[in-house]
């Protein structure tokens, strides 16, 4: 039996996925996480055998929980659940240990076989994650696309620096960047443009 922590903002994908994988006789979902604190939470409680993820999260993201829960229990075995990996991201969570990259559109017996496989101790990058990553036509960096990220989730700039750890004129220099590559005048509409292209 593997057991696992399933974190998804997204309720109603996030239920439908815990109660299928709940039908699979080797799964049990000990819990579930609707943002990055609570699936921190979650898994330092339960300790699962592997916690599944969701890249995108408002406020602490996947990658920021991941790198929270490592400090604490390094040995986690990781699933991250994606729409798409730009290739700073594959690079981040693999340097975090992130073993297994998953399609959030991906069939739930397939999103099974994945957690047998790592929790056997491999590693799994779909084929289509890894395509999509290789395929990368953003113009932003990664601290560009973190800034956009959270302005997305509604932050002012001082926020946005406290959550980020950067001094507020470097968090208004990487606005800035992000408004000029997207042509855009303001950052909610960088924000915006790029969630749209899906570079966030």
């Amino acid at each position: 039996m593997t057991t696992v922590v399933l974190a998804d903002d997204e309720a109603l994908l996030r239920k439908a996925l815990a109660a299928l994988l709940s039908l699979e006789d080797e799964i049990t979902v000990l819990a579930e996480a609707q943002d990055g604190e609570s699936a921190v939470r979650a898994t330092l409680l339960h300790r699962p055998d592997v916690l599944a993820i969701d890249l995108e999260m408002p406020g602490v993201d996947g990658l920021g929980a991941v790198a929270e829960i490592r400090r604490t229990r390094p040995e986690q075995v990781i699933l991250m659940l994606t729409r798409h990996a730009r290739p700073g991201v594959l690079r981040k969570a693999l340097k975090l240990g992130v073993q297994g990259f998953v399609s959030k559109s991906a069939e739930p017996a397939h999103i099974t076989a994945v957690i047998n496989t790592l929790h056997a101790g491999k590693r799994w990058i779909d084929p289509d994650v890894s395509a999509l990553a290789v395929v990368d036509d953003c113009p932003l960096t990664d601290r560009e696309i973190d800034v956009l990220r959270v302005t997305r989730d509604g932050y002012s700039v001082a926020d946005i620096a406290a959550r980020l750890h950067l001094a507020e004129g470097t968090v208004r220099n990487y606005l800035s960047n992000a408004m000029r590559k997207t042509q855009t005048r303001t950052r909610h509409a960088a924000a915006r443009y790029a969630r749209e292209r899906d570079w966030l």
